[in-house]
């Protein structure tokens, strides 16, 4: 998957890196990985951060808007352009501004779009989790349960005390409501 995201930044890398005379040629393939990794590491670590909730909302809205996690992953990217680069933070704010929208906006539609078999949303997952997803269908989450419906108690994440809301409550509002349908396919 990190290739087929990296071939995305390429596309978007144009005069933001490689006609960039502020990134030495030798370093465009670097600054390129850098911008998959950015975007990869950021999915992962809010995954992992509880917030299941931001990434299936990203990739069901196409990742349009000023979406939290695109923002994240830009910043990452400026971070790692400063660092392992040498460009000064105005230069790799430019930069990760003019690559990482785009490659992102990219990537969620390319992934939700039937049409498209470059990216599928079960892989992407899989290999965000480290394949811990494996038995989830994570399209039927993303098609049910994106937007907001998981995070039962509004804090911005996906928790234990989602899940403990999901189980309790009345038939309408705990586990049998949220599920009512979702095995039914």
């Amino acid at each position: 998957m990190l290739d087929k995201i990296i071939d995305l930044i390429r596309n978007n890398a144009g005069s933001a890196v490689v006609n960039n005379p502020s990134i030495p040629n030798e370093k465009n393939d670097k600054a390129i990985q850098q911008g998959g990794d950015s975007i990869l590491n950021t999915l992962k670590n809010a995954l992992a951060g509880g917030r299941l909730n931001d990434v299936l909302g990203y990739f069901k809205n196409g990742g349009s808007g000023n979406h939290e996690l695109i923002n994240e992953a830009t910043n990452n990217y400026s971070k790692d352009l400063q660092a392992n680069i040498g460009l000064d933070e105005r230069e790799a704010n430019d930069v990760a501004g003019k690559v990482i929208p785009s490659t992102m906006g990219q990537l969620a539609n390319k992934t939700v779009d039937p049409s498209d078999n470059n990216f599928n949303i079960q892989d992407i997952f899989n290999q965000l989790s480290g394949g811990k997803t494996g038995g989830l269908n994570i399209g039927n989450l993303l098609n049910k349960f994106g937007g907001g419906k998981l995070d039962k108690d509004g804090d911005g994440d996906v928790d234990l005390q989602d899940l403990k809301s999901m189980f309790a409550g009345d038939g309408a509002s705990g586990f049998l409501g949220s599920a009512k349908g979702f095995f039914n396919k």
